[in-house]
């Protein structure tokens, strides 16, 4: 990793820009063509490259996004005038980044939780991505809370896949994004989310130490310390940013440079609002504390363009506008009445 400090330093540089977060466009070809259909949108590759490219080249998301994650699909696909996406986002100073884990299976000795696949021929796989234009990648590895769940055996396992991960793409030049999701699914309490977040993220980070990773050189991807989807009553945003910080405080050693979370299954709005109040509140934590969401930022883009030509500019400007209250959230100045100023 050494001879390729510089170059992780230097991505790093422009992922935690101000202002700047990350785009999670990376969802694969069954869950995107399961939100196509929702929507009445046909799903083909044809339809997902319109959309991706309708999202990259939005006018002015540039001052609001330093990256992109793109499926292994997209990364090959041209725009109309033949220029390559990635080229496409690179040209307007916002880093492609690539998915590079193939998803999840049963993890055996340990029933209700999987694990994530992927570490065969990675490193091989890494240099086909750099050479096509990739900066940094995402691997995610996911726990679901239950009674019994995550089990020990779930959390120690997957950390230790998350930091050899971490530590090939470090090897080969590339920025790891670590992001151990804990599921919204549930009716369990924010009290138990943010037991499991605590675990998870100690685990991930004593794997990432005991296989040598730099952790001044990872982007962190994490949930949001919040209560089940089912749960009785929802929390407010300064109890989820509360209750966020204080997991990240106890876990998270202060060379990490960033920290992008994910949406979760959270709508737009409170997603924007949680990440705001967690800036609001603690000007002096020692990570940026940012986004990188998927489906905050593109559900009223989706809905709203409909695999229509005729609907694009619509759908440029919902998306220009959840990129600027994501922004405005980052930096700790959103506010609800803002999301009526369009």
């Amino acid at each position: 990793m050494t001879e390729h400090y510089n170059e992780l330093q230097a991505t790093l540089a422009n992922i935690v820009a101000p202002g700047k977060g990350i785009l999670a466009a990376d969802e694969s070809t069954p869950t995107i063509t399961k939100r196509f259909s929702a929507l009445g949108i046909e799903s083909n590759e044809t339809s997902r490259r319109a959309y991706r490219s309708l999202l990259f080249t939005t006018p002015g998301a540039e001052a609001s996004l330093a990256g992109v994650i793109l499926f292994e699909e997209t990364l090959g696909q041209k725009a109309d005038d033949g220029t390559r996406l990635a080229d496409v986002l690179a040209k307007r100073g916002i880093l492609p980044g690539i998915k590079v884990d193939k998803g999840t299976t049963p993890l055996p000795g340990a029933p209700g939780d999987v694990i994530t696949q992927g570490l065969d021929g990675l490193a091989e796989r890494l240099d086909a991505y750099k050479a096509q234009g990739a900066r940094f990648t995402k691997w995610r590895e996911v726990y679901a809370i239950t009674d019994r769940n995550p089990t020990e055996l779930g959390i120690d396992a997957n950390a230790e896949v998350l930091a050899r991960y971490a530590g090939v793409c470090q090897q080969q030049g590339l920025v790891p994004i670590v992001e151990p999701e804990v599921l919204i699914d549930g009716e369990h309490s924010i009290e138990r989310c943010a037991e499991v977040t605590e675990a998870v993220l100690h685990a991930v980070f004593d794997a990432l130490h005991r296989h040598r990773v730099a952790t001044e050189a990872i982007i962190l991807k994490p949930n949001m310390v919040v209560p089940g989807k089912a749960h009785a009553r929802k929390a407010t945003p300064d109890e989820v940013a509360t209750a966020t910080l204080t997991v990240l405080r106890r876990t998270v050693p202060a060379s990490v440079p960033t920290i992008n979370f994910l949406s979760g299954g959270q709508s737009p709005e409170e997603a924007t609002a949680n990440l705001n109040a967690m800036n609001a509140r603690d000007t002096r934590a020692p990570w940026i504390l940012s986004f990188s969401f998927a489906r905050a930022l593109q559900d009223p883009v989706m809905a709203l363009w409909k695999g229509a030509q005729s609907n694009v500019a619509a759908a440029q400007a919902a998306f220009n506008h959840r990129l600027q209250m994501a922004s405005r959230a980052r930096d700790g100045t959103w506010s609800p009445a803002l999301e009526r100023q369009r």
